[in-house]
């Protein structure tokens, strides 16, 4: 019984934490997102399981699927995927943004004492004139959503939550 009370908070957990993937979709595509998951959900308990994905690739044919394969699919939930996690794989894998950890330690580059926070003028010049070189117009809107600091920080912990997350102020 502790187990199950144990499941139902990470699930809730889960869930809470990508309630805003639903704005993502329209509402038909939410319900084709539905069946699917209610397709590999094979016990229908909720959740994707190990023994779920293997069923669904055994009706689709392919009947050797290796355990460590279906772990990897199933840690990309980084914990129980049930339908909230389940669209929010989706909404990240179609809307091209990375996992928050990727952002984070990409982030965590220019901040080699892990101060959280990395400077907006020096950010900027990098955004400007690196890799994809970023017009001025384009570092004006990133920073539009930025947390921002008086002394001119940016507070990337708080801007990758808003990047994989939204933010609030926008839905309100």
């Amino acid at each position: 019984m502790a187990s199950k009370k144990a499941s139902n908070k990470r699930q809730r957990g889960a869930q809470k934490s990508c309630s805003n993937v639903f704005s993502m979709f329209e509402q038909s595509q939410i319900q084709e997102f539905k069946e699917a998951f209610g397709c590999i959900d094979q016990d229908r308990d909720g959740v994707i399981k190990k023994q779920d994905l293997k069923e669904t690739y055994g009706q689709l044919g392919k009947l050797n699927v290796d355990d460590e394969e279906l772990e990897g699919m199933l840690n990309e939930g980084k914990g129980p995927i049930n339908f909230t996690v389940f669209l929010s794989l989706f909404g990240e894998k179609l809307n091209g943004t990375d996992p928050e950890d990727t952002i984070l330690g990409a982030f965590k580059l220019f901040d080699p004492n892990g101060t959280g926070f990395v400077n907006k003028d020096e950010f900027k010049r990098l955004l400007m004139n690196q890799a994809d070189k970023f017009t001025a117009e384009e570092v004006d809107q990133a920073f539009a959503l930025a947390p921002i600091d008086p002394t001119g920080n940016i507070d990337y912990k708080s801007l990758c939550y808003i990047i994989t997350h939204g933010d609030e102020k926008e839905e309100s």
